[in-house]
């Protein structure tokens, strides 16, 4: 039968060890509910990939507390298996970071505290809070760049060699279109694209170079390709070699 009397010492341990904690810390004590229990979306929160998590896969968590810094840091104090002597001590993940944050990140363990908060405070200040700052400052980074907007491929106008001449398709910008007709191309209906005729290849050069100068001002880049070869009439593409056939036993 469940013993509605609640287990205060962890409570009271949890409240001194807040007090001798660096900065401003309250102590908040989730005693045993029995099925009432709502610990597990505390025990999801805590970081930790070695004995707290361990011990925290392996028994129920009937009571514990959360230490809660002014800056929103989290300290989880439970029992060990069995109710041995002693705490385990971790960290909680903030609650405010995407699961993407913490990928690639060192949890900050956690610790196995000895039953007296005065020690415990002195463990947590020089080992468990260094890690969970440092593992902090790697997440809050992550979320940074994860928050910021990606840069989108910047725009360019591609000008194709046709014979002599070169062509680029009508744009759908006017002023993209006001730089190409500005320095000679011409509009040609049936191509729907504008061509730069080669008939002087020294003044093509030149209206190249200024197209893609006032491109530039406008923020788009210039690429000049070539037409892409074409296999000879009446004859087929070589195929490539096929993929070698291996033995289907490995050598050792």
């Amino acid at each position: 039968m469940h013993d509605p009397t609640p287990d205060t010492s962890l409570g009271s341990f949890a409240a001194v060890l807040a007090g001798e904690l660096p900065g401003a810390w309250s102590s908040t004590y989730h005693p045993d509910r029995g099925s009432n229990n709502d610990h597990g979306a505390l025990t999801d929160r805590v970081w930790d990939m070695n004995d707290v998590a361990d011990a925290l896969a392996k028994h129920t968590v009937d009571h514990c507390a959360v230490l809660t810094r002014d800056d929103g840091t989290r300290l989880f104090v439970a029992d060990p298996p069995g109710h041995g002597k002693g705490y385990l001590i971790a960290a909680m993940a903030p609650d405010d970071a995407p699961d993407e944050a913490f990928r690639g990140v060192r949890e900050p363990d956690g610790i196995a505290a000895v039953a007296d908060p005065f020690s415990a405070a002195e463990d947590i200040t020089h080992d468990l809070l260094p890690r969970y700052d440092k593992a902090l400052a790697q997440v809050r980074s992550n979320a940074a760049w994860l928050a910021a907007p990606r840069p989108t491929e910047p725009e360019h106008v591609v000008m194709t060699w046709s014979g002599e001449a070169i062509v680029v398709d009508k744009p759908d910008r006017a002023d993209v279109t006001k730089a190409l007709t500005d320095h000679g191309f011409v509009f040609a209906p049936d191509r729907n694209a504008f061509v730069l005729s080669g008939d002087d290849t020294a003044h093509q050069a030149a209206s190249v170079r200024a197209t893609g100068d006032r491109l530039s001002e406008l923020g788009i880049g210039t690429v000049l390709r070539h037409p892409q070869a074409r296999s000879a009439l009446g004859t087929a593409p070589v195929a490539p070699p096929g993929p070698p056939v291996t033995s289907p036993y490995r050598g050792r």
